[in-house]
């Protein structure tokens, strides 16, 4: 049976010495217990390489290098670290543990991958037997790179270091642990590892810019599927103008969680303070005395649910109709807005609610307004229709609406300005979900971002931002396919959504299916809705710069957006916001506006590395080496306190050094990444490009890409970059019908392959 994700021969490889099996069949059970409990935990079959023969091939003295160099291929590798395991001389040691961290350090993912959740996990999941001495913890750490963190099965009692088994009792075990909860440790771990294998894009450093595309999406837990198949790529950028800022996307959300730290829902529920409020009695409308008792009952009832939640502050009902008697309202048609609000500022509730009965037949309806009370402005009426068999449902209705429409109301506190006026949902549940995802959006952490989406949708299929916000995370993830089965989801439903959604709606459908130019006609006519939105400049900006490469027209837009964030006296969403329009001021020779820039930029995101980048490249530009590399070094410097692979450090150095022009520095630096990763299509494509549009050594981007295409022939990137290294040999015939694979393969509109293709076909026009 196949891995889950192709290309992989198992999901998982379980490596054991023989010692550690052959007394008590230790390792076989453990086996054993896991697949069952792997079953219960994913819908589909996971494959384990568990070599419980002896004889077949696992001896200590046969060597299996060739028949295991296949079954090592796989997602996960599961040592069984005991006293017997930690020795350099064995073969399970020698030619499994340091043979797999070789071969997945050098495979598309990497030994340490990126969980949903954020944090970095390593691909091996080492189950422990027995406490280690020092010099065996030593070992195992030196050639895991850190800090040996393992799922214990270890039983421990005075003078006893043992593998825990099912019949041992917990509570005399000194370590506390339970077998069966162990057992269900081991599957959740390899769970989270092959989600974030699943989730995990492989993207290019020319295929990349760090963009706030907005597309779309509704959402449901079970969907994640689609991640099996490698994702498409974004848009290629062929003049790599940003690739750089590209390499540091890449490296920076997979490897830098100190920079993207995580809020949670219960950080957002305890944040600021709690909403005050105090419920007035109901006034009974209906000429029926008999509803009189509802006047306080409707009050006792709101109250009692609007207690209930942690965000809200309730005034009872003691205090409130203490201070009615002592004012002598005996008749509850007395308390009106103004006396209300006077009670209300006296309990110190900074809202009140008040309302009234109205009957007609057997139709109840009751009728309450949420009042500010020190303006008594009305924030927001509400009316509710029910029967009078029925009537506490109707008042459970009204209870809900409004705490719900509280709740959000606070929520919002959290939530950027710039997403205020289009998220729109009633339940709050759905609404700390959004502002999760937006969170995490805005640190560029996609994945992350996607999940919450999803959670949001799951709760109010009809959020239509969320599933937008979802969407543009797709995208930014390259899962293209996955953005626009989305994309077409939402679109279905616009005539259902207010006039501003629905252009949001149609701008994100334009971008994944139309042209840039239809993107930026849609967000104009959201400018003429509202403009005072910096996320509609920002994206127009982007339309501009990364998608048409028009750097003049991109300015005004980034411009403005900053101008309102200062009107509003708010730093803007994210980092790019800055860097973005940096980029637009650098290819306008505009080096002394840049500059400027990114000082204001560092107050707002210190220490942030794709503005370090953004420095490097301008110092650079500027010829002012000696900060060029202070820049460098200090974006080196927080890139190796992370596990972060030498490739995508020298990768990411080089493309630098691509965007400032210096093109010896950059092959340096794109040939020493290849180095530590000979067969990887993105890094033969990268050094490729440089050598091909540089006109450096044509001939060998070209070998190079031939040899990236034999281990990805369809990619649309490395056919385009193969049909302009055929152009800049003169073969216009034979690049033209090449660049025209390229585009039929590509998810989205590419303006480099637009660009190529214009050229090539006048070429080719030019020889008849």
């Amino acid at each position: 049976m196949a891995s889950l994700i192709p290309g992989y021969e198992y999901d998982i490889f379980i490596s054991y010495r023989q010692k550690d099996n052959k007394h008590d069949g230790w390792v076989t059970e453990f086996v054993d217990n896991l697949k069952g409990e792997l079953e219960s935990t994913f819908k589909e079959d996971i494959s384990i390489y568990f070599d419980e023969n002896p004889h077949d091939g696992l001896l200590e003295t046969h060597d299996v290098d060739a028949s295991l160099k296949d079954k090592l291929k796989c997602l996960i590798f599961i040592p069984i670290i005991s006293r017997t395991y930690c020795d350099p001389k064995s073969f399970a040691w020698e030619h499994e543990f340091k043979t797999f961290i070789e071969l997945a350090s050098k495979d598309q993912f990497g030994l340490k991958i990126r969980l949903l959740g954020g944090n970095i996990a390593s691909r091996v999941l080492p189950v422990q037997i027995h406490d280690l001495n020092a010099e065996d913890r030593k070992v195992v750490e030196g050639e895991l790179g850190g800090y040996l963190r393992a799922i214990e099965f270890i039983y421990k009692e005075s003078g006893v270091n043992r593998p825990i088994t099912p019949k041992d009792s917990e509570e005399r075990n000194a370590n506390k642990t339970n077998y069966r909860n162990q057992i269900n440790k081991v599957a959740n771990a390899i769970d989270e590892i092959i989600s974030g294998l699943k989730a995990e894009p492989t993207i290019t450093a020319k295929e990349k810019t760090p963009s706030a595309k907005e597309p779309v999406n509704e959402g449901k837990k079970e969907e994640r599927k689609e991640q099996q198949v490698k994702p498409a790529k974004l848009n290629k950028r062929k003049l790599i103008s940003g690739v750089a800022i590209l390499a540091i996307i890449i490296i920076v959300v997979f490897a830098y969680p100190k920079i993207f730290k995580r809020d949670t829902l219960e950080k957002l529920r305890s944040s600021g303070e709690k909403i005050s409020v105090a419920v007035m009695p109901f006034q009974n409308l209906t000429n029926d005395t008999l509803w009189n008792v509802w006047q306080d009952g409707i009050q006792v009832n709101l109250i009692t649910s609007l207690t209930n939640s942690e965000e809200l502050k309730v005034r009872q009902t003691e205090s409130i109709n203490n201070l009615i008697q002592v004012k002598g309202l005996t008749n509850y048609a007395s308390i009106t807005p103004s006396v209300a609000s006077k009670i209300s500022q006296k309990l110190e509730a900074s809202l009140f609610i008040r309302g009234n009965i109205t009957k007609e037949g057997t139709i109840i309806r009751i009728n309450a307004q949420l009042i500010n009370s020190k303006t008594e402005e009305v924030f927001k009426s509400f009316q509710i229709d029910g029967t009078t068999e029925k009537i506490m449902p109707t008042i459970d209705t009204l209870s809900c609406r409004i705490k719900d429409y509280l709740i959000i109301s606070k929520l919002k506190k959290d939530l950027s300005l710039d997403f205020q006026q289009f998220a729109s949902t009633n339940s709050p549940e759905a609404y700390r979900y959004f502002i999760c995802g937006n969170n995490a959006y805005s640190k560029n952490d996609m994945s992350t971002a996607a999940k919450f989406f999803l959670h949001a949708i799951a709760i109010d299929s009809n959020f239509y931002f969320a599933a937008l916000r979802l969407a543009s995370a797709y995208w930014n993830l390259g899962l293209i396919d996955e953005g626009k089965k989305w994309c077409i989801k939402v679109y279905k439903k616009r005539d259902q959504m207010p006039m501003q959604i629905k252009l949001w709606t149609n701008s994100i459908y334009s971008l994944f299916f139309e042209t840039p130019h239809e993107t930026i006609k849609c967000l104009r006519q959201l400018q003429e809705i509202d403009d005072q939105s910096p996320l509609i400049y920002y994206s127009i900006g982007r339309a501009y710069i990364e998608d048409l490469y028009q750097y003049e027209k991109a300015i005004p837009e980034f411009e403005k957006a900053l101008e309102i964030y200062n009107k509003w006296d708010s730093k803007p969403m994210w980092v790019f916001n800055y860097t973005w329009l940096g980029t637009a001021y650098h290819k306008a020779g505009l080096y002394k506006k840049e500059k400027e820039l990114y000082k204001k930029a560092e107050q707002d995101f210190p220490d942030n590395l794709y503005l370090i980048n953004r420095q490097a490249i301008l110092s650079l530009n500027e010829g002012d080496t000696i900060a060029a590399n202070k820049f460098i070094e200090k974006y080196k410097s927080i890139l190796a306190e992370n596990p972060t692979s030498e490739a995508d450090i020298n990768a990411s150095i080089g493309l630098m050094y691509f965007e400032a022009s210096y093109f010896d520095k950059s092959e340096q630096y794109l040939r020493q990444a290849l180095s530590y990763e000979p067969n990887n299509p993105d890094r033969l494509n990268s050094l490729a490009w440089l050598l091909v549009d540089k006109d450096r050594n044509v001939h060998e981007g070209l070998e190079l890409v031939d040899k990236a295409l034999k281990l990805i022939p369809d990619s649309w990137q490395i056919l385009d970059t193969k049909g302009w290294g055929l152009y800049k040999q003169g073969k216009y015939q034979e690049a033209l019908k090449v660049i025209q694979r390229a585009d039929s393969l590509k998810p989205i509109y590419s303006h480099g392959i637009f660009l190529h293709l214009e050229a090539a076909k006048k070429a080719v026009a030019g020889q008849k």
